[in-house]
């Protein structure tokens, strides 16, 4: 049998990179998609299985030029794992506006041109997975994530509404919500004083992924809500 494609967005040395990873353990060919062309050449020299089409998800005709690629050389993904996101601080009155507008391409229109893509397909075979990675900005607004928190808020509704459209067609929908700090270079630099079991671990979030993709159809989740075991919420 040949194997399963994924396609990947946002593979960068944490989450990204591990979703990859788990996808390649359980069967899985994966087309992994980022801006940084050598870091996902490094990763497809390393990691056999995986293949890199760099690009940023916010240039709209080279992201859909991509995803032809992606499908002309590579195969039609049945899984869809958007985990590339744009954020950052600021309350209302400090952010540029323009900084807003560059998430909300980064989180949901970029989502949205990715599923339009490969969608149609998946309703043909009868079956798939589409997955947003989010975090707990799609629920609350906080007055210092103003440029970033909106966006995470449509991503969630937009992953909604593909649910309800496409659940009944056989293509498993999801929102994966993050609430905790990942567990990564800058995070640990940042917060130093941290003990371990503060941060959520990349692998532990690709696994969570990965059992969603799993799930049978008589008990699919849409809403899902990962944190570590002290956090506060």
């Amino acid at each position: 049998m040949s194997a399963k494609r994924a396609l990947v967005t946002g593979v960068g040395p944490g989450t990204g990179l591990s979703v990859v990873r788990r996808l390649v353990e359980g069967g899985y060919e994966v087309a992994m998609i980022a801006r940084n062309a050598e870091r996902l050449q490094q990763i497809e020299a390393q990691l056999p299985g995986t293949r890199a089409f760099p690009v940023d998800v916010t240039d709209t005709p080279r992201l859909l030029a991509t995803l032809d690629r992606v499908c002309a050389e590579f195969g039609t993904p049945e899984a869809l794992i958007h985990n590339a996101v744009g954020g950052g601080w600021g309350n209302f009155q400090e952010i540029d506006p323009a900084f807003l507008a560059r998430n909300f391409e980064t989180n949901v229109m970029a989502f949205l041109h990715l599923a339009q893509r490969l969608a149609p397909a998946m309703i043909e075979a009868g079956r798939g997975v589409i997955i947003a990675s989010g975090n707990t900005s799609a629920l609350r607004g906080k007055s210092n994530f103003a440029g970033f928190a909106p966006t995470k808020a449509a991503q969630r509704i937009l992953a909604e509404s593909m649910a309800r459209d496409l659940g009944p067609k056989g293509v498993h929908v999801a929102y994966v919500l993050i609430d905790a700090v990942i567990d990564l270079a800058w995070t640990r630099e940042k917060l130093p004083h941290q003990p371990d079991d503060f941060f959520i671990k990349p692998a532990d979030i690709a696994g969570e992924i990965w059992h969603v993709m799993q799930q049978p159809r008589s008990a699919w989740s849409f809403n899902v809500e990962i944190r570590p075991f002290k956090e506060n919420w």
